[in-house]
């Protein structure tokens, strides 16, 4: 049986979008005012994010202690909320729709291993966020995956494939449990919610 040689591993192939200094000065940037849970003033991250490339919407509320690993690979919607601890790992790009919400401790995983090679090589993945859809506290959304307009993962899921339009998903891998119905302001305080 063959076996892992991690020792022949290369992903000389991919490549960021910038050049070395840019990442460097990026990943200083990161650091200070990011992921660092003493910054709390989302319009600078907004700025230092567009002057890094990124593009973002009016009305988008970054928290503390968020690691974002290429600005340059990251698209944001107007009026998105993204949460304390949240992990955009964008090896890939990620694309995230308006009035989206990424929880705390969520993570965006675009890059993974292709464990049948024994070389381990490097595999990306666009990850999209279509309007409304909301990741919640803890998820985990892999490559390759889109979540449908208003689609729900809910507290700890793994989404392992798509996501289908207002839908809510649970579990790991994610599956369907229900149907997301959004109400007027005069039912909801009527009803309990539950997620």
């Amino acid at each position: 049986m063959t076996q892992s040689d991690l020792s022949k591993y290369n992903n000389s192939w991919y490549a960021p979008g910038k050049n070395v200094i840019i990442c460097l000065f990026w990943y200083v940037i990161n650091v200070i005012f990011f992921r660092s849970p003493a910054v709390p003033f989302s319009s600078l991250k907004v700025f230092l994010l567009r002057m890094f490339g990124a593009q973002v919407g009016k009305g988008v509320r970054i928290k503390p202690a968020v690691n974002i690993k290429y600005p340059w690979r990251l698209t944001i919607g107007n009026n998105c909320w993204i949460g304390e601890n949240v992990w955009i790992d964008n090896l890939d790009n990620v694309v995230i729709g308006n009035n989206c919400c990424i929880s705390q401790g969520a993570m965006l995983l675009c890059g993974n291993h292709n464990y049948k090679k024994k070389t381990f090589d490097l595999i990306t993945g666009k990850i999209e966020m279509e309007d409304g859809a909301w990741i919640s506290a803890q998820a985990i959304v892999c490559p390759g995956v889109t979540l449908k307009s208003h689609s729900i993962l809910t507290v700890g899921a793994i989404a392992t494939r798509d996501l289908e339009p207002y839908t809510i998903y649970q579990g790991n891998p994610a599956v369907a449990i229900r149907k997301r119905i959004i109400a007027d302001e005069y039912i909801l305080q009527n009803d309990n919610i539950e997620i």
